[in-house]
């Protein structure tokens, strides 16, 4: 079970780092280029907004099944864990930043539905989501992806 939810989690990343990237580029867009909100830019929301809460609920079930998340941390001590950049990684750095993302993205789609007119939804979707693509960015175990 743990190998399949592991490979579950790593391959939808590509798609959730995607979908992010191509939603902040497209509110960043919506932006500058002082277009009108349609449907097009609420489904790319949205669909950011889905497929980072279902990589998160993944990133969870992982990290309590998984012996580099919270087993890491029982087994061998929050003390040690920090010592090691490895196990602090998997154990601490990226489930907390992941969380922080999620957080931010749904503030983003959150405030960006309270808005009336294009310019203020854009912006808001602009912020939140280049915010937490960057975050997100910041925390994936790279060595992983590309071994």
């Amino acid at each position: 079970m743990y190998t399949t939810i592991q490979f579950i989690h790593s391959y939808w990343a590509y798609l959730v780092v995607f979908v992010v990237l191509i939603a902040a580029i497209n509110s960043l867009a919506g932006l500058v280029g002082k277009k009108e909100y349609g449907p097009k830019d609420f489904r790319l929301a949205l669909f950011a907004l889905i497929v980072t809460h279902l990589q998160f609920v993944i990133g969870m079930i992982l990290y309590f099944i998984s012996p580099l998340g919270l087993k890491n941390i029982v087994n061998s001590g929050m003390g040690e864990v920090m010592k090691n950049s490895d196990y602090r990684l998997f154990a601490v750095e990226h489930p907390i930043v992941m969380l922080l993302t999620v957080v931010l993205i749904t503030i983003g789609y959150s405030k960006h539905k309270k808005k009336l007119v294009s310019g203020p939804k854009f912006r808001a979707l602009t912020i939140f989501y280049s915010i937490a693509l960057i975050l997100m960015l910041s925390r994936i175990p790279w060595a992983q992806w590309f071994d």
